[in-house]
C-alpha cells in the first residue's frame, strides 16, 4: 500500500511540474528596432530613444539597436533624438505575445 502511495505522490508531482510555464502565453509584448541615418542608412550610435506612456529610455550602441521588453499591449510612441539630428517619432502598437519591429531614421541637420 505505501509503495503504491509513493508511485502516485510520484506520478501527481510529475503531471503537476511538467504543466508548468511551457505553455503559458506571454502577457507583454516588445518593440524593438535599429535607428539609422537618412542619407547613409547606416546604424546611428549614441541615440536617446523614449518611449510613451511610460518613460522608458534605452540609448542605442554601435550598432543603432534598442529594445523594449515586458510592454503592456497598447499603442506607443517611440521618440528618438542626437545632437545635430532632428527628432524623429514613430507611433507603433506593441501586441502581447509578440516582437514588433520599429526601425527609424535620423535625417543631419545642416
Amino acid at each position: 500500500m505505501k509503495k503504491y502511495l509513493f508511485m502516485l505522490s510520484c506520478m501527481l508531482l510529475s503531471v503537476a511540474c511538467s504543466s508548468c510555464s511551457e505553455d503559458e502565453i506571454s502577457l507583454y509584448a516588445t518593440l524593438y528596432g535599429v535607428v539609422t541615418d537618412t542619407e547613409t542608412n547606416e546604424p546611428v550610435s549614441g541615440v536617446a530613444v523614449t518611449l510613451s506612456p511610460g518613460g522608458r529610455s534605452h540609448t542605442t550602441g554601435s550598432d543603432g539597436a534598442y529594445e523594449f521588453a515586458n510592454l503592456d499591449a497598447q499603442q506607443y510612441t517611440i521618440t528618438v533624438q542626437k545632437s545635430d539630428y532632428s527628432t524623429n517619432r514613430k507611433t507603433v502598437t506593441a501586441v502581447a505575445a509578440e516582437r514588433t519591429e520599429a526601425n527609424i531614421t535620423l535625417t543631419k541637420v545642416s
